[in-house]
């Protein structure tokens, strides 16, 4: 697997900010650069969900449940990884904070798409920059498959992957589909990363390319797609991946570019939805991400945007139109749920209801006729 994560500066820098004097207060130059809150409309979505009762799971690095942004927010899972020193928690923390962060204060640091859902960090691969990452442990061999499973055995509602590679390869593997089926039989939304490399070989990735994930890619301030970012035909959606400041694995604060980004907060999206809709199947929260987006494609889907830029107010919106199937339904989620396939709308009650009035109307004219008949006989 490989970790999709640019190297990073510091935020006022990185933000074309002069650098911060010893008075300055980084985390409000953290918050400050949240440029996606406003394009995601995120302050507006959060008047009807912050992800309250969800439970997302970050498969990554390791995530610092003791940064500031995150205190409270964490449950920390098993590592996976065989692998139990080194940089730790680096890209994973990241993650998790675009996902759930809390910020502290009024207005300082980051604040994450589902502000009040938990995190559940499972360790499933190294640091971009362990040298261990090439070396091939049994301890470490399919654990990604591994921490799909343990996040759907352990409660997750959402499955957040901003990694890609698919165990040391771009071909996937079965166990990790596999993992994929299972979870997402048991009504969990998958999301992960396409891929960084759209400039250069623009390869299929792993666990994006998997039928019944979220495949995310990213846009620039201008709602423009990433150069980076992969162009292939099971992209669901685009977010923002470009000059992201997001929580570091210590209590402080980096910017990066990457899909990476991008599917940590689509990732927040399923969970605002999930909260608001808790009986909603996979390919309900997927059909209302990719309903409520903006920037919609002229045709409606292209490889580079998918169905357009993932917008959280459109999309909880989108998921209050939909006629959700009962809890009891989230075990048969259907034969296709991922890709760039379109699902089934949701059945609608119109049939239903007219053949109920048929049905009264009916039954109003036999017994008008039955009446009558009792009439003339007496």
């Amino acid at each position: 697997m490989r970790v999709l994560l640019v190297p990073v500066l510091t935020a006022a820098f990185v933000l074309g900010l002069a650098p911060p004097s010893a008075a300055d207060d980084v985390g409000e130059v953290a918050r400050a650069g949240q440029w996606q809150l406003g394009a995601m409309r995120l302050p507006e979505a959060w008047r009807s969900s912050k992800g309250e009762g969800v439970l997302v799971a970050v498969l990554d690095t390791g995530v610092n449940g003791a940064h500031p942004d995150l205190e409270g927010a964490v449950i920390q899972g098993p590592d996976l990884t065989g692998a139990a020193r080194g940089p730790w928690g680096h890209h994973g923390t990241a993650m998790a904070s675009l996902i759930a962060g809390r910020g502290h204060g009024a207005s300082r640091g980051v604040v994450g798409v589902a502000p009040e859902a938990k995190v559940l960090s499972v360790r499933v691969t190294l640091e971009n920059g362990d040298p261990r990452r090439e070396q091939r442990r049994p301890g470490g061999r399919d654990a990604l498959a591994r921490g799909i499973r343990y996040a759907a055995d352990h409660g997750a509602d959402v499955i957040s992957m901003s990694l890609g590679g698919g165990s040391g390869s771009w071909e996937g593997s079965a166990s990790e589909e596999e993992a994929v089926r299972y979870a997402v039989s048991k009504g969990i939304v998958l999301v992960a990363s396409s891929g960084n490399d759209g400039a250069a070989a623009n390869k299929k990735n792993f666990p994006a390319a998997y039928p019944g994930v979220i495949a995310v890619g990213a846009v620039d301030q201008r709602l423009q797609v990433a150069g980076f970012s992969n162009r292939q035909d099971y992209l669901s959606v685009v977010a923002p991946g470009t000059e992201i400041v997001t929580a570091d694995g210590g209590d402080s604060y980096v910017v990066g570019d990457g899909t990476s980004s991008a599917a940590a907060m689509v990732a927040g999206v399923a969970a605002l939805i999930r909260s608001a809709h808790p009986g909603m199947s996979p390919a309900h929260v997927r059909m209302a991400i990719e309903l409520g987006t903006r920037h919609r494609p002229s045709d409606g889907y292209s490889s580079s945007y998918g169905h357009g830029v993932a917008n959280a107010l459109l999309a909880l919106r989108a998921a209050a139109r939909m006629d959700v199937p009962t809890a009891s339904a989230l075990a048969r989620p259907g034969p296709y749920v991922g890709g760039s396939r379109p699902v089934p709308a949701p059945a609608s009650r119109t049939p239903v209801v007219a053949g109920l009035l048929l049905l009264m109307a009916g039954m109003s004219v036999r017994v008008l006729i039955m009446y009558r008949r009792r009439g003339d006989s007496t």
